[in-house]
């Protein structure tokens, strides 16, 4: 079960693409992905946590969290969601966490029965090749295989 980032055709340098293949359910992938509950116990990296103060799962509905970073620091998340066709496809733009509502990035997640499993694919769209950059140089690319290795470990301890 691989995570790997790669480029996508035509958007390579403005995306981040990571996948994992999950030994679950599409149904149950997804449903971890629409659940607050569910997704308090695994969304962020390795020693993150997350508080989440609204959860409005529809288009149109908005996601307000903070993740909690290991060092103590706060990372305020703001996402509004655009599309969800259940269950294979959610879109959102996550929205820079200073309040001052520029859109950071828009996200496109992919669940895909795959022999038994799930694949689970996202899309991370940056407006530019250089914030794409700046987000890979932050951590985005290692932040996802975490994050999703932490959906498989919830996802086989349910």
């Amino acid at each position: 079960m691989d995570a790997r980032a790669k480029p996508d055709a035509g958007e390579d340098a403005r995306s981040i693409v990571v996948t994992r293949l999950f030994d679950a359910p599409r149904e149950l992938v997804f449903a971890a992905w629409c659940d607050p509950e569910h997704i308090s116990e695994w969304w962020g990296p390795y020693g993150f946590t997350t508080t989440i103060s609204a959860f409005d799962f529809r288009p149109g509905g908005e996601w307000r969290f903070v993740m909690h970073g290991p060092d103590g620091t706060d990372y305020p998340n703001h996402v509004v969601y655009e599309e969800i066709v259940r269950p294979e496809r959610v879109v959102y733009r996550r929205f820079d966490s200073d309040g001052n509502d520029a859109i950071h990035f828009r996200d496109t997640v992919t669940f895909e029965e795959r022999d038994g499993g799930t694949l689970l694919t996202l899309r991370l769209n940056f407006a530019t090749p250089e914030l794409r950059d700046r987000a890979a140089g932050m951590g985005a690319v290692e932040g996802g295989h975490q994050t999703l290795e932490r959906l498989a470990a919830h996802l086989a301890a349910s």
